[in-house]
């Protein structure tokens, strides 16, 4: 599980992430080093993406912070991750997953989707109402839920991409915030979802994220 960045809780709710996972006999091994992370993937079933890494170039805002986190990802752990993917390989994309890895012009495809800058944002972190798009296994029993998170408004998703739930803050039009998609032999999984461990510790997101893993390692 890669962990870390900027305006996210990441160190607090990584464990409760984990603590879900390892409900479904996962055992996550967190990090912050991305060499690490991406390293760990050959004994691996789950590559899970909870961190905010790119190379933070897109406001001044961000300049206090790049010193520690600013970040390009190397040709050869782009290479690791798709190759991790393709041959059979689970990845779990968690909220700012999608802004991850500017430099990789790929990634939006292998996960299914992506924040592009002009155009996503966010509303403040507030209630969101949240209902399942039927079609899927994930989503077939699941009920309409609310919770107290972040959601990204206007992400690029991609064709393949199969559109698992729609999120709306209050007075809001509704946004497509969670997909999945099959990649080679593997499978990805993405929601914009999950800000902090009060998000992910919510019943009905929690179901919604075991249902997701299920599917991803094939339980």
């Amino acid at each position: 599980m890669l962990i870390g960045g900027i305006y996210h809780p990441f160190e607090e709710a990584a464990p409760a992430l984990a603590s879900l996972l390892g409900g479904l006999g996962i055992e996550s091994v967190i990090t912050s080093d991305v060499d690490e992370a991406v390293e760990a993937l050959a004994g691996a079933d789950l590559f899970t993406l909870y961190a905010l890494r790119w190379r933070m170039l897109n406001h001044e805002k961000y300049v206090p912070f790049r010193a520690k986190w600013a970040y390009e990802l190397p040709e050869a752990h782009a290479d690791a991750i798709t190759e991790f993917v393709e041959q059979g390989g689970a990845l779990l994309g968690l909220h700012t997953a999608s802004i991850c890895f500017d430099t990789w012009d790929e990634f939006p495809a292998l996960l299914g989707g992506c924040w592009r800058w002009e155009q996503t944002f966010h509303p403040d972190i507030g209630s969101v109402e949240v209902q399942p798009v039927d079609g899927h296994e994930i989503t077939e029993p699941l009920s309409g839920f609310s919770l107290h998170d972040e959601i990204y408004h206007k992400l690029h998703i991609a064709q393949d991409s199969q559109v698992l739930l729609r999120g709306r803050v209050p007075d809001g039009g509704w946004e497509s915030i969670a997909w999945c998609r099959e990649a080679g032999h593997g499978r990805v999984l993405y929601s914009a979802l999950g800000h902090d461990a009060h998000s992910l510790q919510t019943p009905a997101h929690a179901q919604f994220l075991e249902r997701g893993t299920r599917w991803l390692l094939s339980l």
